[in-house]
């Protein structure tokens, strides 16, 4: 017997600033339900400190997807991330050429 899983839908990305906080909104095409990364900021660096998917459009790649936009627009503005977000810190551990970007620990 065949399992049913979710289709690897690609999700689109926006992404809300407002300078000291912001974040990620993933939708995809035909669920109403929405994932989304949260960050604050704190100097150059953002605190990437949740991640959320709902089950409706979850194992999709929906929370990676969210994680690979914040990685982009760091790369392309030049900041660095804290990632408090536990997902966040799995996905920084899978992908060592993020290291670059992880913000500096405070002392």
């Amino acid at each position: 017997m065949a399992q049913d899983t979710p289709p690897q839908t690609a999700a689109q990305i926006t992404h809300h600033d407002e300078t000291t906080h912001g974040e990620y909104v993933a939708t995809v095409e035909g669920a109403d339900a929405k994932g989304r990364l949260t960050w604050k900021a704190r100097g150059n660096a953002r605190i990437a400190d949740h991640t959320l998917v709902p089950p409706a459009i979850g194992g999709r790649g929906v929370a990676l997807d969210l994680v690979k936009a914040l990685v982009a627009d760091a790369r392309a503005e030049g900041f660095t991330i804290v990632p408090q977000c536990s997902y966040v810190e799995a996905q920084f551990r899978k992908h060592p050429e993020w290291a670059d970007l992880r913000a500096p620990v405070e002392s």
